[in-house]
């Protein structure tokens, strides 16, 4: 996992170190800058494969094509093996594997990539580039042109803030070229079949083997990888699958936070032992809780209130793993996959389902998975999704309607406990949905001090000169907080909204 910045206009040597400095967060091992031909470009190393040779910028052998990379290719290895009857490599790096595929196959090969990743290609030879980023968007991307029309990208948005007129996020399952602009090389898409709601253990199996393959491949590294223990359904599928195809003598590490007493504590304990993990847990208090919030908007690059108040638990939870491992595996995901969410009790039919579905899977990328991220990274730790693995997605899209939503009989994600039903103890199979934020006790926490130090005269104040809508006193609180932070205007033009505050 990496910070990348890329300038096709003039750059000093300090401005890049300066650049380089503000995404230090994102790759503390090791930094580096190259200039080929007339673009600049930069990156910061958290080194997971390839450990030893893996440093970026990588060029090819005529040094005329480099790469930049921020992320992981989950089957670089079978890419590589592909093509090593014509290709020589020179490092053991899976971004190296981006590099060849698009050198000898151009930038429609992208396709072929299975993992998390934003990269950008600079071709001294043909005076040109290649940027592309996954297609959820797990990895973050951001680009805008500078006075003089040149093309600037970055991994987070205070890095390119003082380089370009406006800011904008790279469009997730898209490549970009000079010679052909945007062009969306894999979207999520409702499948043309779908599984029969009478064959149940078909589902299952499907289920099962889709996600143990996710977890597997998301094990690859050649450092230590632990796992996010909240103690609710999604982490613990997870956290179990995990522990059981570990290789090694050593126990998988898990990591849990939250305030004194809190369910997601107490369930994580309970987990914990039953799947034999070396468990870590961090009790947070209310004055630490509100400390931290500063912190957590500068690197979320949001005031978002839904995704600020659940980024808190992430922030310290992250920052716990960040002492023990350099990868940890996430939840994140299931509730889309398998309508987890109370509202989509209403997408009675599958098309309509899917369609709910496939809209909220591609607004990930500013919300939650923006969370994910940037709370990781901000202690310099990657943070994989099995459930957002295209298979398991792919395969999700086929379950019927009928098998997924809620019913009067039947709690949410009934069809992925079932599936796993012995893998956990039953208490957490079963335990009914709450939110990270308020199964670790920020939430009210939160909300009761925005309440306390914000009067209602100063709410409408700040509400009425604010350029943008602000719903409650908790926004407005993390609103005031992002500007002095960031106070230029630009910078609010890609803050992803929920629904509610």
């Amino acid at each position: 996992m990496c910070g990348i910045f890329v300038s096709q206009g003039e750059i000093s040597s300090e401005q890049m170190d300066e650049v380089l400095q503000l995404l230090h967060h994102r790759g503390p091992d090791e930094g580096k800058a190259v200039v080929s031909g007339r673009v600049h470009l930069g990156h910061r190393r958290l080194s997971i494969i390839g450990l030893d040779d893996g440093i970026q910028p990588i060029h090819n052998q005529k040094k005329d094509r480099w790469i930049v990379c921020n992320g992981e290719i989950y089957n670089y290895a079978a890419i590589k093996e592909k093509l090593a009857g014509d290709v020589s490599f020179l490092t053991k790096s899976d971004s190296e594997v981006a590099l060849k595929l698009v050198e000898h196959q151009g930038p429609e090969a992208i396709g072929q990539l299975d993992g998390m990743f934003a990269f950008f290609i600079a071709d001294e030879q043909n005076d040109s580039f290649v940027v592309a980023r996954d297609p959820l968007g797990i990895k973050p991307l951001y680009y805008g042109t500078d006075k003089e029309g040149n093309y600037v990208f970055s991994s987070e948005l205070k890095a390119i803030e003082a380089f370009v007129e406006e800011a904008s996020e790279f469009p997730h399952g898209h490549y970009f070229t000079p010679e052909e602009g945007f062009v969306c090389y894999r979207k999520i898409e409702a499948p043309a079949k779908e599984f029969s709601q009478t064959h149940l253990e078909e589902v299952f199996d499907s289920i099962q083997s889709t996600m143990i393959h996710a977890v597997e491949k998301r094990l690859l590294a050649d450092v230590e990888v632990g796992v996010l223990l909240s103690g609710g359904l999604d982490s613990s599928l997870i956290a179990a699958i995990a522990a059981q195809k570990q290789q090694g003598d050593k126990p998988l590490k898990s990591f849990c936070v939250g305030a004194e007493g809190s369910a997601d504590v107490m369930n994580a304990r309970i987990v914990a032992q039953a799947i034999g993990t070396d468990h870590y847990e961090y009790i947070y208090t209310e004055e630490e809780l509100i400390e931290a919030v500063s912190d957590v908007i500068y690197h979320l690059e949001s005031y978002e209130p839904s995704l600020v108040r659940s980024a808190i638990p992430n922030y310290f939870v992250s920052k716990l793993a960040a002492e023990h491992v350099k990868v940890i595996l996430s939840g994140e995901g299931a509730d889309e996959l398998f309508a987890g969410y109370a509202y989509m009790e209403k997408f009675q039919e599958t098309a309509a389902l899917n369609k709910e579905i496939i809209r909220i899977l591609n607004t990930l990328h500013h919300v939650n998975l923006q969370r994910a991220d940037r709370m990781s990274m901000a202690h310099s730790i990657e943070l994989r999704v099995p459930f957002l693995d295209l298979e398991v997605v792919e395969n999700a899209l086929q379950i019927p309607a009928a098998l997924k939503v809620h019913q009067k009989d039947r709690m949410e994600k009934w069809l992925l406990r079932k599936a796993f039903d012995g893998t956990l103890p039953e208490e957490v199979l079963w335990r009914k949905k709450a939110e990270f934020s308020e199964g670790s006790g920020a939430l009210d926490l939160l909300d009761m001090h925005a309440e306390n130090t914000i009067s209602d005269q100063k709410f409408n104040q700040v509400k009425e000169e604010a350029p943008v809508e602000i719903r409650s006193k908790q926004e407005m609180f993390y609103y005031q907080i992002f500007r002095k932070h960031f106070p230029k205007e630009k910078m609010l033009n890609n803050v992803g909204k929920w629904a509610t505050a």
